[in-house]
């Protein structure tokens, strides 16, 4: 399934599919339409939303204050919007990632 990104002038809006307590941090491909990222982080706290947007703003360039979660704040699925990025920038995370 492709990944599901609504752009806009401004930015855009995207699903992220979150594996915390993983090896390393890394893009892992497309699961049901959201971007998969694992990350180090427990889902604990906030620990592992913040470790997100942080991962995000150092991949994508951008300052991480333009990362939002606008979805999702307690599950393992997320809601992004991402302030001065471009869906192909974020669909390249995916190709990017490997097979």
């Amino acid at each position: 399934m492709a990944l599901a990104i609504q752009a806009d002038t401004t930015g855009v809006t995207f699903s992220v599919r979150v594996v915390p307590r993983a090896k390393r941090n890394g893009v892992q491909g497309v699961h049901d339409g959201a971007l998969k990222v694992a990350l180090t982080s427990p889902p604990v706290d906030g620990a592992a939303n913040e470790a997100l947007a942080r991962f995000l703003s150092d991949l994508l360039g951008v300052p991480r204050r333009s990362v939002v979660l606008v979805r999702g704040e307690r599950s393992r699925t997320k809601t992004l919007r991402i302030e001065g990025t471009t869906a192909e920038a974020v669909r390249a995370l995916a190709r990017d990632s490997g097979p």
